[in-house]
């Protein structure tokens, strides 16, 4: 029984799969079609036809695992000590200064080894 209900859940999500295809092929030939109308008109068609297709991918299995991904995700944002404006300043700081550091040693090596260079050739 068990694997009957499975095969059948695979099947409609084949199906489910097809249809948001279907969708977005549609959006992107619906927007080529009405190429001559007002291009306000045609961004809303395709936003309503895509929104469309996400809320039938969002019924896939595959698309309950990525929305229960997307929650987990986000309480996990929320757990995240942000730095304060203090902390980030004086990071900032320090990358730029770093970043000056090693452009100047790298000027300085390119500098030697192309004085290397030239006095070899002459």
């Amino acid at each position: 029984m068990n694997a009957q209900v499975n095969s059948s859940n695979k099947a409609l999500d084949l199906l489910k799969w097809f249809v948001v295809v279907a969708l977005v092929v549609v959006a992107i030939g619906g927007n080529y079609y009405f190429s001559a109308e007002s291009l306000i008109l045609r961004v809303v068609g395709v936003l309503v036809l895509l929104a469309a297709a996400v809320g039938v991918a969002l019924t896939t299995e595959k698309g309950k695992t990525v929305a229960r991904l997307r929650k987990e995700a986000w309480v996990e944002v929320r757990k995240v000590v942000w730095p304060t404006r203090q902390e980030t300043i004086q990071t900032t700081g320090i990358v730029v200064v770093f970043v000056a550091v090693v452009a100047l040693v790298l000027w300085l090596v390119d500098m030697l080894l192309g004085w290397g260079v030239s006095f070899i050739i002459g």
